[in-house]
């Protein structure tokens, strides 16, 4: 428990707990939303009902310059108040120093997964948003008043916050953003999804004005240049998805893979290990290692993902949403469901829809993405259309090709069909069968934002 401010129970008190534990909860403690989900998962019994309830609690990164260093320095206590711990990167004297800078460090923290939330002060706090709004990842809003931060994060999911240095009530705007959930409801993880497929079509805008790293290689696939490839539906081409420049820009695409039923929990720490060496994406594991995992990749920008429904997709949404809930309270950030695909072929689309919005729901409201897995090799063109849409009508944010367990994997043609089913709207994961650097580059030169692998080293090492 955190020993700033009031006491904190988080999820990671729980996790080695049996079910069926008693937990005495002392008077005065916060126990995080996703600690009260592991325990009603497990039936871990929590003795103080009337503990308060704040969202998960853990790092908050501050920074403002020469103007906002005063309100900064006095929100800290406010922050830490909350549960939260704080990470000061400054400035801490009256020299003048750029805004910019500060402001791109704290969401470049929220981005790499080092702090949950970010709050920058400046003079006005728009310059701020504007800096942090060019770090992928980072989601800042501008907000003088609660009524602002309670929208910012219900509607649009905020991440960064960011603050004028003589804003009327800071520290309850600060208090509004920092424990307010991020809304439930589908429209809106809809419309952020969105948001974050801009982030990949602005690295699209600035490649063409560039002259391209690939030379004479991108005639061969791109002959009429990065912004046809938006209007055809990409959302990344040239240094960031076709041609990265180097290992650790392709490792930060790729979801470092095992999921064979024999793997060993050597295995699994090796996995995190080479994760957190290489900076990959995520790690993609079985749900029984997601608590192993979330504890030893802590604070290294790598995510955990785990998959549901797996590898057949036929599971009942009760259990696919039971799943779910279960790995989000153990520390997954990402869900990798398996679409129903007996009911897809079966043309039950109202069913298929309900099934991942379900997911979704259940993984958004836990912090976690949703990619689905179509299992192209088992569908038609027609189909493989139809799965993209419903997907993208159900609230999910990525689709992806395959489990790996089936007869196909990725394929460069799929990967091209769905990228123009679901435009810039979704992300695309191309899975299954990739084994080296020039397919994982083909298959991002045909739209796919990431590659799930477990030849992720050699992969990267080309």
């Amino acid at each position: 428990m955190s020993g700033k401010g009031p006491r904190l129970m988080t999820e990671r008190d729980l996790r080695g707990l049996a079910p069926g534990s008693v937990v005495a909860v002392p008077a005065g403690t916060i126990v995080t939303a996703l600690a009260r989900d592991l325990a009603a998962t497990r039936g871990i019994v929590l003795e103080d009902r009337e503990a308060s309830v704040v969202r998960e609690s853990g790092t908050v990164a501050v920074a403002a310059d020469h103007g906002g260093r005063q309100l900064k320095d006095a929100l800290i206590p406010v922050i830490e108040g909350l549960g939260f711990d704080v990470a000061d990167l400054g400035t801490h004297s009256d020299a003048a120093v750029d805004y910019p800078d500060l402001a791109a460090a704290a969401a470049r923290s929220v981005a790499e997964g080092s702090a949950q939330f970010a709050v920058v002060v400046d003079g006005a706090g728009i310059g701020s948003a504007m800096a942090a709004n060019k770090i992928a990842g980072a989601r800042a809003a501008f907000c003088p008043d609660v009524a602002s931060a309670l929208n910012a994060r219900e509607h649009n999911f905020a991440n960064v916050l960011c603050l004028g240095a003589r804003t009327e009530a800071a520290p309850e705007v600060v208090r509004t953003f920092l424990t307010t959930e991020q809304g439930g409801e589908e429209r809106h993880a809809m419309r952020v999804a969105k948001i974050s497929a801009l982030e990949g079509a602005s690295h699209v805008e600035a490649a063409a004005e560039e002259p391209c790293c690939c030379r004479s290689h991108c005639s061969e696939t791109l002959k009429d240049g990065p912004r046809a490839a938006v209007a055809a539906g990409a959302d990344r081409v040239a240094l960031h998805v076709r041609n990265p420049k180097s290992a650790g820009d392709l490792a930060a695409f790729i979801d470092h893979t095992i999921l064979k039923a024999e793997a060993t929990d050597e295995e699994i720490d090796l996995l995190c290990a080479e994760a957190r060496e290489f900076r990959f994406a995520s790690v993609c594991v079985n749900s029984c290692h997601v608590a192993r995992c979330a504890t030893a990749l802590e604070g290294s920008g790598v995510v955990v993902c785990t998959v549901v429904g797996f590898p057949l997709g036929a599971a009942s949404t009760t259990a696919k949403v039971a799943e779910t809930h279960a790995a989000v309270a153990d520390g997954a950030r990402e869900i990798d469901m398996v679409i129903n695909v007996g009911w897809l072929r079966s043309g039950r689309d109202d069913e298929v829809r309900d099934d991942v919005a379900q997911v979704a729901e259940t993984a958004h409201r836990g912090h976690a993405r949703l990619k689905v897995i179509l299992e192209t090799a088992l569908l038609t063109d027609e189909e493989k259309e139809r799965a993209c849409r419903l997907c993208r009508e159900a609230g999910a944010d990525y689709v992806k090709t395959s489990t790996g367990f089936s007869r196909g994997g990725a394929t460069v043609e799929d990967v091209a069909l769905m990228r123009r089913a679901v435009g810039t709207a979704l992300g695309v994961k191309a899975s299954g069968g990739i084994h080296s650097r020039e397919e994982a580059e083909a298959l991002m030169a045909a739209g796919a934002t990431r590659i799930g692998a477990s030849a992720s080293i050699a992969i990267t090492a080309g």
